[in-house]
């Protein structure tokens, strides 16, 4: 799939989309998971929840702006659940780890669920204390739960990152394995 799609893998009219943005660590692996998915019709990179307008990629890795890196997932709520959406994001990343995903780290790597809805901002808190009460995570989860105030879109390079550029080592050594892993876990909701 890619982010330029015009409809998802069912045929439904873009009219009917919706949006989720999510933060956990790297967006080139919440986009790649993400893509996979059925209902699922595009999922961009770029920076929410920061303080300057128009961030560019170095600005936001220098930790100077305050944004985090996101996914803004676009997806045919009759096809996936914003629910399933929020079971893949806290699969494929640690929601415990304070501005840190692997050796990713810094405010821009942070877990956060950017909530455009007041639904939305309910599931998300739902879920949480469900994963919490589940004691499914060995520590408290930081995952932070915050209006989108502003999305500012990646560069068009870090579009289909995985997908265009899967020999690169960061590809390889932490992409690949989280996309293994929605793929067995989620089996079931995959869009091929």
């Amino acid at each position: 799939m890619s982010n330029d799609a015009a409809g998802d893998a069912t045929g439904s009219d873009a009219t009917a989309l919706t949006t989720a943005t999510l933060a956990g660590g790297c967006f080139w692996c919440l986009e790649a998971v993400f893509l996979q998915l059925k209902g699922v019709s595009g999922a961009q990179s770029g920076y929410a929840g920061g303080r300057r307008p128009s961030p560019t990629y170095e600005q936001v890795c220098a930790g100077s702006t305050g944004h985090a890196e996101v996914v803004r997932v676009s997806y045919d709520p009759s096809v996936i659940a914003f629910a399933d959406l929020l079971d893949l994001f806290f699969t494929i990343h640690d929601p415990t780890t304070l501005n840190r995903q692997g050796a990713d780290s810094g405010t821009q790597y942070r877990s956060a669920v950017f909530f455009e809805t007041a639904e939305q901002e309910g599931e998300t808190r739902a879920k949480i204390a469900a994963l919490t009460f589940e004691q499914v995570w060995g520590d408290p989860i930081v995952t932070e739960v915050v209006p989108l105030t502003q999305f500012w879109p990646a560069e068009k390079y870090h579009d289909d990152y995985f997908a265009r550029n899967p020999q690169n080592p960061y590809c390889a050594a932490v992409i690949a394995p989280k996309v293994a892993k929605a793929r067995k876990q989620f089996f079931e909701k995959l869009a091929k």
